[in-house]
């Protein structure tokens, strides 16, 4: 590939470096200049462009995005089409992504001219989520540099392991004066648990937290009946001669491992019994927030061995509780009191084409730049919110240095884009985002709070939605269930139309805020609103 600074009139046929702006338009990156545009520049007073020719034996970045992604992608795993030198990967399915670490290295390390970025291996992925990317950096590679990343990657490829049907057995121990309220709690919680991994909870025994009443249980235990056992004891397990494993080995079965680096979750006890996987379940198991017990569980769901160095290899991420150094995963985050989790999302990635040639987040309503008031808004409504940067990045991060961000490499495809990058980057213990527009400085905290509130209150509702005289507006509310139809949106729509489709079971929540009316697309909007 050529690339380099030619005169206008030379340029012709050349894939476009950098954007321009010519005749009142705007000749983005990778356009293809013809003999109009050429003219067109030079009407405008651009002398020079710096432009990349393909040459016999390259391939453009679409087309070697196309190839590698295709190349890469194994059971469960679809991809999208190319575009602007990268090609998406997302999950077919709900289960665990499982890649290949030597080969993903390797791959990285063959051009720097073509990169491979995944999740983390043995990620819990929901269907349609976005599981790897494959960019290509130049706008062309050698046939045959995408040939050997192809030809390496092919036989080891991207898979998204499904999660089967089993049928869990639950054995619970209990001491006297144990509330009968936190039994039927944990049993709430671990059929809640094993459902949305597709799996069925087939039998719950109740029995005394002694040694010799869970062998008794063991013994009595039909191994036909079900595919893995799961046993709450009433206190933690504390060593390996302790009643669970104890009775664990006198019933004929293999205590595995017990403990784990994983924080909550260290006290999780692996073992067989009669060839069926058997989990202790530590104390932390009985909350419904992500521990260790559900990196096992989802696993073992997934048809995914679990042996002592799968566990012990955990603990680089395995810190999972909330302390002042490690803000997330939680960041963004509010309990919704008796339900899951709810996270905040503000967009702020868009070029605001309309506005002008200044990015309209940065300019002021009321002495404030926009997107700092729509983040303090947040903030005031009890939320930490995840900002989705693009466009001008680095002057979107410096307006607010101290919340956290995600960047949108693909910010130029269009909202759906943005959406996309900022549900991806939502902890599992999520169960809703209410999703912020950074043009939308107008909305009150308290409409925010009442937002919240309604959520916690009408936990089934999909979707809530805002409205002013009867005008629906933002931010919506969304729940986990419509999550990914959100990850499989593309261009420049929103949540509207899934919502839309939603029907009467989004709940439209009438607020006297005309806030969430207003955005500013323009200079002008701005200015009157002053």
């Amino acid at each position: 590939m050529k690339f380099g600074s030619v005169p206008v009139q030379a340029a012709a046929g050349g894939l476009l470096a950098h954007q321009v702006r010519a005749g009142g338009g705007v000749l983005r990156k990778g356009h293809v200049l013809t003999l109009e545009d050429c003219a067109a520049l030079q009407e405008a007073g651009v002398d020079e462009v710096t432009i990349a020719r393909l040459e016999a034996g390259d391939i453009g970045e679409d087309e070697a995005a196309r190839q590698l992604a295709q190349a890469a992608a194994g059971p469960g795993v679809r991809v999208d089409p190319a575009f602007t030198g990268r090609a998406n990967l997302f999950a077919e399915h709900a289960g665990i992504f499982v890649p290949d670490a030597t080969v993903i290295d390797a791959f990285n390390a063959l051009d720097p001219g073509m990169t491979l970025a995944t999740l983390p291996a043995m990620r819990r992925v929901a269907v349609g989520e976005m599981i790897a990317t494959v960019k290509i950096i130049p706008f062309a590679l050698p046939e045959l540099a995408a040939a050997r990343g192809a030809a390496l990657l092919r036989p080891m490829p991207l898979v998204v392991k499904p999660f089967a049907s089993k049928r869990v057995a639950l054995l619970m121990l209990a001491l006297p004066g144990l509330k009968p309220a936190v039994q039927a709690k944990t049993e709430a919680v671990t059929r809640a648990r094993i459902e949305a991994l597709g799996s069925q909870l087939s039998l719950v025994q109740h029995l005394p937290h002694e040694r010799e009443a869970l062998e008794e249980a063991l013994t009595a235990l039909d191994p036909a009946a079900f595919d893995l056992l799961i046993i709450f004891g009433a206190a933690a397990i504390a060593d390996r001669r302790d009643i669970i494993p104890a009775a664990i080995e006198a019933g004929g079965g293999q205590v595995l491992h017990l403990g784990m680096p994983v924080d909550p979750g260290n006290l999780l006890l692996l073992a067989q019994w009669a060839g069926k996987p058997v989990l202790g379940a530590p104390g932390c198991a009985r909350s419904p927030r992500e521990n260790g017990f559900d990196w096992v569980l989802a696993r073992l769901c997934a048809d995914i061995p679990v042996a002592p160095h799968d566990i012990t290899r955990m603990g680089v991420g395995g810190l999972l509780m909330e302390i002042i150094s490690r803000p997330q995963p939680r960041a963004g985050v509010v309990e919704s009191a008796g339900a899951q989790d709810i996270a905040a999302i503000v967009l702020a990635a868009g070029r605001s084409t309309r506005f002008g040639p200044r990015n309209k987040l940065l300019a002021a309503l009321d002495g404030v730049p926009m997107l700092q008031s729509v983040v303090a808004k947040a903030q005031a409504a009890g939320l930490a919110p995840l900002v989705v940067t693009g466009h001008e990045a680095e002057a979107v991060r410096a307006l607010i240095p101290a919340v956290q961000t995600v960047h949108n490499p693909d910010y130029a495809e269009g909202l759906a884009s943005s959406l996309r990058a900022g549900v991806a980057a939502l902890p599992e213990s999520v169960g809703a985002t209410l999703i912020l527009l950074g043009d939308m400085p107008r909305v009150r905290a308290e409409t925010l709070q009442a937002l919240l509130k309604a959520a916690r209150e009408n936990p089934v509702a999909p979707a809530i939605v805002p409205a002013f005289q009867g005008r629906r507006g933002n931010p919506v509310l969304v729940r986990r269930t419509l999550f990914p139809a959100l990850l499989q949106l593309h261009g420049d729509q929103g949540a509207r139309k899934l919502l839309e489709n939603a029907g009467e079971d989004v709940l439209v929540l009438e607020t006297g805020d005309a806030g969430v009316l207003m955005d500013f697309d323009t200079a002008v909007a701005l200015k009157d609103a002053q």
